[in-house]
């Protein structure tokens, strides 16, 4: 059937052996971005740590991200492309939404919420809901009512009845604020892989940019030398939650 959701370019869901593995076992972890960067700047070390521990990570970036100064939509795509081989991301879509236009609409909502209930994630990523950037903002709303959408019976939704457990915040802000995280999770063992996939997306950071001073990309890593001192650690990346956590132990804790 025909479908607004893109995987590499290509207008459709996901195979039906996909499908059938999403229905089964779902993804542990969805990682929702208003543009392809976002997931890497914000949470690019949780991301390839939890590949390596073997966890099922997906992302869904709303939109292609352009039109931007030195960007195009086929060079946006390969940078992409590049950036998730580094983090060694498998599952990987765009749910066709019009960059800059973002916006919490019923149609939107409808299509997010019956992508939730096929790829079935525990937990969900999304942005910072306070944020300069409308798409960020309307971002955030707009995977806050999916969710809730998603557990629905009785509707036209994809898929049956889902409703992740919880939904997590990253910190991808143009605002020029000092967040205050409710946890900082450790990278330093996966920051040059956070960096590397970055570094991919040459139109948005490094072309057009090399008489800045300092570097966007020193920036990215000064933010997290900053949040690994935080917590005792070489660098680290900031979440928050709206929902208590909750700990059956500190085994956890640095």
């Amino acid at each position: 059937m025909d479908s607004p959701l893109t995987r590499h370019g290509i207008h459709s869901w996901p195979s039906d052996e996909e499908t059938h593995e999403f229905s089964r076992r779902g993804l542990d972890i969805l990682v929702v971005a208003p543009h392809p960067d976002d997931a890497e700047l914000g949470m690019g070390g949780g991301i390839a740590r939890w590949i390596e521990q073997g966890k099922r990570v997906g992302i869904l970036d709303l939109t292609n991200g352009e039109p931007t100064p030195f960007g195009t939509v086929e060079k946006r795509a390969a940078e992409t492309s590049q950036a998730s081989k580094i983090l060694g991301i498998r599952w990987r879509w765009n749910l066709g939404l019009r960059n800059r236009f973002v916006e919490p609409t019923l149609e939107a909502r409808h299509r997010l919420a019956g992508f939730f209930r096929v790829v079935r994630p525990r937990w969900i990523f999304a942005p910072y809901w306070d944020d300069a950037h409308p798409d960020h903002i309307a971002a955030t709303q707009l995977i806050e009512a999916a969710r809730f959408w998603s557990k629905l019976s009785n509707s036209d939704l994809a898929g049956t009845p889902y409703h992740p457990e919880r939904i997590f915040y990253y910190y991808c802000i143009h605002l020029k604020i000092v967040p205050q995280p409710a946890f900082v999770f450790d990278i330093t063992s996966t920051w040059e892989k956070k960096f590397a996939s970055i570094k991919a997306y040459e139109s948005q950071f490094i072309t057009g940019r090399e008489s800045l001073d300092p570097q966007p990309i020193d920036r990215f890593r000064d933010e997290a030398a900053y949040w690994g001192k935080m917590i005792g650690t070489k660098y680290g990346e900031p979440y928050t939650t709206k929902e208590p956590l909750g700990l059956n132990d500190l085994s956890g804790l640095l």
